[in-house]
């Protein structure tokens, strides 16, 4: 027996309405792209069906179902897909051959399900469903039980136009909506935990991404840079771009320790890298900027001081992980694949440049008050003369 078809099903789009070909159109093209990615040469052709996504595979990759799973794995607007066998549309070869697969499974309890887009099939989904199911009840010589609900194994057939497909298996993907339809925006990546996390979360809502890093070298080690390269390259796997912009931070970081209050620099840090990373947003065309804060993580991430960072923003910030704990984070990055990445150690920013008392609870007016030392533009002009964009 030979799987060699897919049946890809999506969830969100399917409540699109007259926008819904868009969004299946985007899917079917991603999934080309992903599979390609992969295991190149890997199908025959990827079309539209009735409810969901066909994918006929070729006779090389018919086994190589490990890439294949990856790569559908990796597909954000994919809700759950089956590797299906084709059989013809004659009840009795169907029911032999569900017996056929069923009859090498280990199971309690089991149930057949039809799904039939052939309304031309002379039996309607719930008399197939009787008569296989009743046929391979007699076969198991009442050994086993039908179940309606949470079966052990469900034997799936599907009725197509020119024929059928059978599949004991349902393997839930990602879901979210297909990258390439929700714009782009533009995510800081810092090389933790969460800032890769958080870009996951709005690349799986069909947004394609920019990266921004800030960094301290020559005043550190390049190993924070080498790091997002890294996660730029495992989101990539998601279908993300890898357009990353390398920002210098610490000549920035001096001006404002040698003419602010100790207190607030890591508030004045964190505005002027939503400046700086604003100019590129804007460049790249994207319409938000993405960050990994989480209330309360650290000083900065006071409901306090998010307000008076953001206040300098004039595109909308958006934050994922908010309300997110730091172990349901990182139990993210282990699951889309950063946390091995991310655990790596790097100095993100010059320690010696940091306060040792961050103000928690900023007042917007004290920070307006502080920044009026600063030449702000001139600081932003000089950043970004300076800034490496890497494809």
């Amino acid at each position: 027996m030979k799987n060699e078809f897919i049946l890809c099903h999506y969830g969100e789009i399917a409540l699109k309405g007259g926008n819904r070909n868009f969004f299946e159109a985007q899917l079917i093209e991603n999934i080309k792209t992903q599979l390609e990615a992969f295991c190149p040469g890997s199908f025959e052709y990827v079309k539209k069906m009735s409810g969901g996504i066909l994918i006929k595979l070729n006779e090389n990759s018919i086994e190589n179902h490990v890439l294949i799973h990856d790569a559908l794995m990796h597909t954000p607007g994919i809700a759950n897909f089956s590797f299906a066998t084709s059989v013809s549309q004659d009840i009795e070869t169907l029911k032999t051959f569900c017996w056929e697969m069923m009859s090498k499974e280990k199971f309690e309890t089991f149930r057949v399900t039809t799904q039939r887009s052939n309304k031309n099939f002379p039996m309607t989904s719930e008399e197939i469903n009787r008569e296989v199911g009743g046929y391979i009840y007699d076969k198991l010589s009442g050994a086993k039980s039908v179940s309606m609900k949470n079966p052990d194994c469900e034997c799936k057939i599907f009725i197509l136009n020119e024929f059928a497909l059978v599949s004991l298996e349902k393997i839930f993907g990602i879901g979210g909506m297909p990258v390439g339809t929700g714009n782009k925006a533009m995510a800081m990546l810092s090389g933790g935990f969460d800032s890769p996390v958080a870009a996951f979360q709005i690349l799986r809502r069909g947004v394609q991404l920019r990266y921004a890093h800030f960094h301290s070298a020559p005043y550190t080690s390049k190993a924070s840079i080498e790091k997002v390269i890294a996660l730029s390259q495992e989101l990539k796997k998601f279908g993300s771009s890898t357009k990353l912009y390398l920002i210098p931070f610490a000549d920035v970081q001096k001006e404002i320790m040698m003419k602010t209050p100790e207190r607030f620099r890591v508030i004045l840090y964190r505005r002027m890298m939503i400046r700086i990373a604003e100019v590129l947003a804007k460049k790249e065309k994207c319409l938000a900027l993405i960050t990994g804060d989480s209330i309360g993580q650290v000083a900065s991430q006071t409901l306090e001081n998010i307000l008076a960072v953001s206040e300098v923003a004039t595109l909308p910030i958006f934050r994922p992980l908010i309300g997110m704990d730091k172990e349901d984070i990182m139990q993210k990055a282990k699951t889309i694949g950063t946390y091995d990445i991310s655990i790596q150690p790097h100095d993100d920013c010059c320690t010696r440049l940091m306060p040792k008392k961050p103000e928690t609870r900023a007042k917007l007016w004290e920070i307006l008050e502080a920044e009026k030392g600063l030449d702000i533009p001139t600081l932003i002009k000089q950043t970004l003369e300076k800034t490496e964009l890497i494809k």
